[in-house]
């Protein structure tokens, strides 16, 4: 037995002024998150693009086709009233940055990986004064705190639809210097996915990639994509 799916009953939908926000009805009614909060999002550009995935859909309503709106409820029902721990979570990822830990072999991709990676870490320490410290190995090194102190008060200055995207960003790459330098605009999205790539493209330049595998990476870089999509769209 097939499982109840929800059903389109609308006509239209359209973006509305509500506050000091915006928001989007279906015929005159207004959206709601799962847990029944109102969608107030902070921008027109934003509202018009979760608009579009309302009015996008055809008689079955299929969710995975609405990031932005997923991530929008993402931002008003779990990350706002659970800021400082979500927060938190993501400024722990200085601590252990996919940028940091490097291959103890073979010499190339050792090459590689200091040729993509160093660049990020100088420039955590110069926009952030953030110093960060490479090792190799998978042995966990302590980070300065006071690097980490100053990458965590650069998260806690995002705001809940921002960490939405944020998270993404990070938990995708493993890197939150990766996410800092997306959302800054020291290096565009498609950069700092290819640069959270570079072990596994090394991986399948030596032994190949098979049909599974890469269609799990082509959805993780539509998601990550997406995520900076919706940072630039919160304004």
């Amino acid at each position: 037995m097939s499982g109840w799916a929800a059903k389109r009953f609308w006509k239209e939908a359209s973006v509305v002024e509500e506050g000091e926000g915006w928001t989007v009805w279906l015929d005159g009614r207004s959206v709601r998150t799962p847990a029944k909060r109102p969608l107030i999002l902070p921008t027109r550009a934003l509202a018009e693009a979760v608009a579009a995935e309302w009015q996008a859909q055809e008689a079955t309503i299929r969710p995975e086709t609405m990031p932005f709106t997923r991530a929008a409820n993402s931002a008003l029902d779990k990350v706002a009233p659970q800021f400082d721990e979500v927060t938190e979570m993501l400024a722990d990822y200085g601590g252990t940055d996919l940028v940091c830990y490097r291959a103890t072999g073979p010499a190339a991709l050792i090459a590689r990986q200091a040729e993509a990676w160093d660049p990020i870490l100088a420039w955590a320490a110069e926009a952030f004064g953030a110093s960060l410290e490479a090792t190799s190995g998978v042995m966990h090194r302590p980070q300065p705190e006071v690097s980490l102190v100053r990458l965590s008060a650069r998260v806690r200055t995002l705001s809940p639809f921002q960490i939405a995207a944020f998270h993404d960003l990070v938990a995708i790459s493993g890197s939150l210097l990766l996410a800092l330098g997306v959302i800054e605009g020291h290096i565009l999205p498609e950069e700092a996915w290819e640069l959270s790539r570079v072990d596994e493209n090394w991986q399948i330049e030596q032994w190949g990639e098979d049909e599974e595998a890469a269609e799990i990476t082509a959805a993780r870089r539509s998601a990550f994509l997406q995520a900076a999509r919706f940072y630039a769209l919160c304004g």
